[in-house]
């Protein structure tokens, strides 16, 4: 029985842990904004920590009970299951409508984000239909088909409006196509026929005014470039040690959404770029971890699987480091693990135990060891003349000469 990754655990845990702390940090203050609601100081903590006792409980489910083999027969049901979640979020008494966008379902005691589940879904989808013999990287037709997918995935969430969930989907996709393989040339033949669609959709008035704040937010600081402005000032004023914990002066009605798509601003006010720094290394243990998890498994789609569950939250947290920084527009991303948002960190959680439930390599190295038993027993019925031996021999030695996909990254 192979040891689960200890080291991806503790990285986990410890953001999960700052995270919570970040949370009251942020939300400890009763703010004008909060008075109105009736909001007390514990209020969100509250509600957090209840969000990680769930969601360490789909942890520890998704390591004992989410194998791989059990992944690979879901993915296709997993991945429809995702789709009627999208279409529940238009009915009216289950969508429920916040800030002009209508992205979540009413489930007791809170709401669900479905685009959240929509990458975990695509990630499994993806793995199994890389790994299948008939996937071939060289051929138009295997880089089509999860296109539309995710094209019609796109469609439905961008009518939410969710312009952040469509592009992080999109990213997710062709980083795992790309990581497979599939030819270049197909991708960014691709990216040239998007480039009408993405206009058209950045033109929408919205979108095209945060486009241009972005590009200048110090044009309107107290009108479309307040958000991006407060959050420079927030990463500014951390200065190199930050000014202290609980001291951000930026989460008084300051900084909009400082505890979910821009806590990582109050992050480094208050602990400074040292703060900042080893919040971003934790995340890159989390993707070394992960990617090394991927690099040992011995099947093709355990390997797709592991890299694509990195991916997905190695990815999720640079656009929202992109974001704070002003690298990138305002998505709309929270940061795994430490923002405010049940959907997102029960997502990550899960996939979290995935991770670990792979780095034991019992479910793969079951189904390595059932597949040599098999070609043992093939290789001993072969009778007649000696070639029908040898090369029952061959194909016993050419599985046990079976390699890690990995190569393909070298």
């Amino acid at each position: 029985m192979g040891r689960y990754d200890k080291w991806l655990l503790l990285v986990t845990a410890l953001l999960v842990g700052f995270g919570a702390l970040m949370i009251y940090s942020s939300t400890s203050v009763i703010t004008p904004v909060f008075a109105k609601k009736n909001i007390t100081e514990f209020y969100y903590f509250k509600r957090h920590i209840f969000t990680i006792i769930i969601g360490f409980i789909f942890l520890f489910f998704a390591y004992y009970k989410l194998k791989p083999s059990y992944l690979k027969k879901i993915a296709v049901p997993l991945l429809i299951v995702s789709f009627v979640l999208l279409i529940l979020v238009y009915l009216p008494g289950i969508g429920v409508t916040a800030g002009g966008a209508r992205r979540w379902i009413r489930l007791w005691p809170s709401t669900f984000q479905p685009s959240e589940l929509v990458k975990l879904s695509m990630v499994i989808f993806l793995a199994r239909y890389m790994s299948m013999p008939e996937y071939r990287t060289d051929s138009i037709k295997s880089f089509i088909k999860p296109v539309l997918i995710m094209g019609v995935f796109q469609a439905a969430i961008i009518i939410q409006p969710d312009f952040g969930a469509v592009m992080s989907l999109a990213f997710l996709t062709f980083a795992m196509l790309f990581l497979s393989g599939i030819k270049i040339r197909y991708i960014a033949s691709l990216s040239v026929f998007a480039i009408p669609i993405i206009i058209k959709l950045a033109m929408e008035p919205y979108r095209l005014k945060r486009i241009t704040c972005f590009l200048d937010p110090w044009k309107d600081p107290q009108g479309c470039g307040f958000q991006l402005a407060q959050s420079f000032i927030a990463l500014g004023s951390g200065g190199l040690t930050g000014i202290g914990l609980g001291s951000s002066k930026q989460k008084l009605s300051y900084l909009p959404e400082s505890h979910t798509d821009f806590i990582f601003s109050i992050i480094g006010e208050e602990f400074g770029f040292i703060g900042v720094i080893i919040v971003i290394a934790l995340f890159l243990v989390v993707f070394i971890k992960g990617i090394s998890i991927a690099n040992r498994a011995k099947d093709r789609f355990v390997y797709y699987l592991a890299t694509g569950l990195s991916l997905m939250i190695s990815l999720q947290a640079l656009i929202n480091f992109a974001v704070a920084t002003g690298l990138v527009p305002t998505k709309g991303l929270p940061l795994p693990f430490i923002s405010y948002g049940g959907s997102s960190l029960l997502v990550n959680m899960v996939a979290i135990g995935m991770l670990l439930n792979i780095s034991k390599g019992e479910d793969v190295s079951a189904s390595y060891n059932n597949r040599e038993r098999i070609t043992r027993k093939l290789a001993r019925r072969k009778i007649g003349t000696g070639k029908w031996r040898i090369e029952g021999a061959e194909q016993y030695q050419s599985h046990r000469d079976y390699r890690s996909p990995s190569h393909l990254l070298r």
